[in-house]
């Protein structure tokens, strides 16, 4: 079934995961995209305000579109996204961590510019097996409305 605008209704939508992430994960996306020591080398990242090694938090970002997308987008009427409003990382992704992902809908509403579609701004946060929270975005989907797309429930 194709989700669409009706669907996401404001409040709690769903947890997603867990999606485990690997010592050589963290370094083999630090070495193509972030190559910062505290997340290529353990000496070094201990000498760090991290205090031991941890993953970019571009790569942490990668992993929560990943996660969205495994757990709703893919099978979502989107359009895409304007962009994010906001991305705050709360505590270092660490290597052997479990990610879980909570997702809530902060608001739904019809778009007036395009009537076919509304916007949906979700908050997504990632935590750990611990349940610390690493990671926060806010950010809109543009997604097909039901009555305009030919969807059916």
């Amino acid at each position: 079934m194709t989700l669409t605008f009706e669907d996401f209704p404001q409040g709690p939508f769903g947890s997603f995961g867990p999606r485990h992430v690997s010592r050589d994960e963290i370094v083999a996306f630090a070495s193509e995209f972030d190559p910062q020591p505290m997340h290529l080398d353990e000496q070094a990242a201990r000498q760090s305000m991290l205090r031991g090694l941890s993953g970019s938090g571009w790569h942490l970002c990668s992993l929560m579109m990943r996660m969205m997308f495994d757990g709703f987008i893919g099978r979502t009427a989107s359009l895409g996204s304007p962009g994010v409003n906001e991305v705050k990382w709360l505590s270092p992704l660490r290597p052997g961590d479990e990610l879980m992902l909570d997702v809530e809908v902060l608001e739904a509403r019809a778009s007036r510019s395009r009537p076919s579609t509304g916007i949906v701004t979700f908050q997504c946060s990632v935590r750990n097996q611990a349940g610390e929270r690493l990671c926060e975005m806010v950010s809109p989907i543009i997604v097909e409305r039901r009555e305009t797309s030919g969807q059916v429930g």
